[in-house]
């Protein structure tokens, strides 16, 4: 059997085979991704399992298994909708609208998907390492929870929220009806941009807060003042307020443009670099933690959410991440709300690192930040584009002290999209279509107000640095890995674009995941349920009684979780909420290694 470390390879898992068999929903994301990553398909496989079930053979490796499930047994989520319900995104979700609403696109089953196959490159990297990982398990509901961390994290906070989140937000609309997201980091550009158009001065100043907040609580209760400004405006005219200003507009795409522009670009991109055989490998170091990272170093100089997160999922799986901080510290860190002093949201993403403060524009700063890449394994951050050339950090600069390192760049848009604006979620939502994909048919599309391509582009540059690592495991040469929020609204919006490719309507029914409001909260039924269900007056029922009702006649349904802090006593997610040294809320890791 040849050595998986020494094997010739182009791609991490040239050469090996995969069985997989399960609900499409997960499979069609594992299948799609293993045959991106060199794997072929072993054969044809049921797809109507209730569980998920993935075998990677071949390589020289021991059989690599995964299993895929919507949540425990006898937890009521049997599904994409209950998972979304349970686990609080509709609530967030639905926070713009003022009550919870499903997403119409397969969000937490995406996510799945793709910690599935993060779960089997960890157990073959393990195993390339000398260690022991061959099987792994991951949960729809537990991808559920890893969405809403942050929000979760700040509704068990020591203190409330330092913005209103009342109901309100993006889109805006011209006068000519077009649908747009804006954006700006500044709030001088924010005010000028608004003067340009002769909105009220009194609006802007109250719209800037919650335009601020609305990463943070999901929501942007705006003066209704703006919203007139704009649509006494066309959308020329707003474009060039926006140039002027320093701002950023984007009007919202449909499915079917971008189906008629998709390049056919997978979801990242990894690029050998030097030459074969020629770096140290990481062999496994003896130790008595069994997680498959044990003894891989990461450093991140990450921010916001989407860095971030992909180095937080690389510490989970053991590696010891150190994260790149400017002097003085990380300003998220004081975001409110706190824990015993610490953003709630900046812990849900980044607990359990070390920290070191680097000021990148000093060239002696730099040479230590060098230095540390020496020894690492893994370098991953999210600057502006351009930024690591000019300070001499890319690649070429980097893996100059260390041939075998793994370089990631988590972007907003990988260089595809010519005359892209800001590259932030909102407006990778906005231009990619998304905006349509959360919504069903017949309403207005507009982009969510929960950081969907954050957290789903932090679930990417995390699988794409493990495929690195094993690829570089594989063929003895350092890795350059690409990940982008424009690679993961593309996974996100597939389906969807498959059906525009094909001429048929890409958006679901109107009503699609609508939950059904009781006597004293919502209830959502299984997709497959929901028709039944509609026939249903529950609205003179306590949530307990409509369920008991539902089940009695043999249909599937959920609570609707509508304050998140009520989740650490669910009993559908029974002793797996906890709460770290700081006292903020921690949710379960999301898979679990034999």
């Amino acid at each position: 059997m040849a050595s998986p470390a020494t094997m010739r390879t182009v791609r991490p898992l040239d050469a090996l085979r995969f069985d997989v068999s399960g609900p499409a929903r997960f499979t069609g994301v594992v299948t799609d991704h293993l045959r991106l990553l060199g794997a072929s398909p072993a054969g044809s496989a049921p797809q109507d399992a209730a569980v998920g079930r993935t075998v990677l053979t071949g390589g020289g490796f021991a059989a690599a298994e995964a299993r895929t499930a919507w949540s425990g047994r006898g937890t009521g989520i049997t599904d994409e909708a209950t998972v979304q319900a349970a686990t609080g995104i509709m609530a967030v979700h639905g926070r713009r609208d003022g009550a919870p609403y499903g997403l119409a696109a397969d969000y937490a089953a995406t996510a799945t998907g793709i910690l599935t196959v993060q779960g089997l490159l960890a157990g073959l990297l393990a195993q390339a390492r000398g260690g022991a990982c061959a099987r792994v398990a991951t949960r729809a509901d537990r991808a559920g929870l890893l969405a809403v961390s942050q929000y979760l994290a700040a509704a068990g906070a020591d203190e409330g929220e330092a913005a209103d989140t009342a109901p309100g937000g993006p889109p805006f609309t011209s006068a000519e009806g077009v649908l747009f997201e804006l954006e700006t980091l500044d709030a001088g550009a924010w005010a000028a941009f608004w003067r340009a158009l002769d909105a009220p001065a009194d609006a802007v100043r109250a719209g800037w807060r919650p335009f601020q907040f609305r990463y943070a609580t999901a929501c942007a209760p705006f003066p209704a003042a703006l919203h007139d400004t704009t649509r006494a405006h066309g959308f020329e005219r707003i474009r060039q307020a926006a140039a002027a200003s320093g701002a950023d507009v984007c009007a919202l795409r449909t499915l079917a443009e971008r189906a008629a522009e998709q390049d056919g670009a997978v979801p990242w991109s990894l690029e050998s670099l030097g030459e074969e055989g020629g770096t140290q490998r990481g062999a496994r170091p003896a130790s008595s933690d069994r997680r498959p990272l044990a003894g891989i170093t990461v450093l991140e100089a990450g921010r916001r959410i989407q860095a971030p997160l992909a180095a937080h999922l690389l510490g989970l799986l053991g590696a010891e991440v150190i994260r790149i901080e400017p002097p003085g510290g990380d300003p998220l860190r004081g975001m409110p709300p706190a824990c015993s002093g610490i953003s709630a949201r900046w812990l849900a993403l980044n607990r359990g690192k070390q920290a070191v403060e680097i000021d990148i524009k000093s060239a002696r700063d730099r040479r230590r930040l060098l230095d540390m890449a020496a020894g690492a394994d893994v370098f991953l951050h999210n600057w502006a584009p351009g930024k690591a050339a000019e300070l001499s950090l890319d690649a070429e600069h980097v893996t100059d002290v260390n041939p075998a390192l793994v370089y990631a760049y988590t972007s907003g848009w990988a260089g595809r999209i010519a005359d892209a604006p800001m590259g932030t979620d909102f407006m990778v939502q906005a231009r990619t279509g998304v905006g349509e994909a959360v919504r069903p048919h017949g309403e207005p599309p507009a982009p969510s107000l929960m950081t969907l391509l954050d957290v789903l582009g932090g679930l990417t540059g995390a699988e794409a640095v493990l495929a690195g690592l094993l690829l570089r495991e594989r063929s003895g040469r350092g890795v350059r890995v690409d990940s982008s929020l424009l690679g993961a609204a593309d996974v996100l919006t597939g389906p969807a674009l498959r059906r525009a490719a094909r001429g048929e309507e890409p958006r679901r029914p109107a009503g699609f995941r609508r939950p059904s409001a009781t006597a004293d909260g919502w209830i959502a039924p299984s997709d497959d349920c929901a028709p039944a269900v509609a026939a249903y007056d529950l609205g003179g029922l306590r949530t307990e009684d409509a369920l008991a009702l539902l089940r009695g006649h043999g249909l599937s349904a959920t609570a609707v979780t509508t304050d998140l802090s009520d989740l650490h006593h669910d009993p559908r997610f029974a002793g797996s909420i906890s709460r770290d040294a700081h006292g903020a809320p921690a949710v379960p890791d999301p898979w679990s290694f034999a």
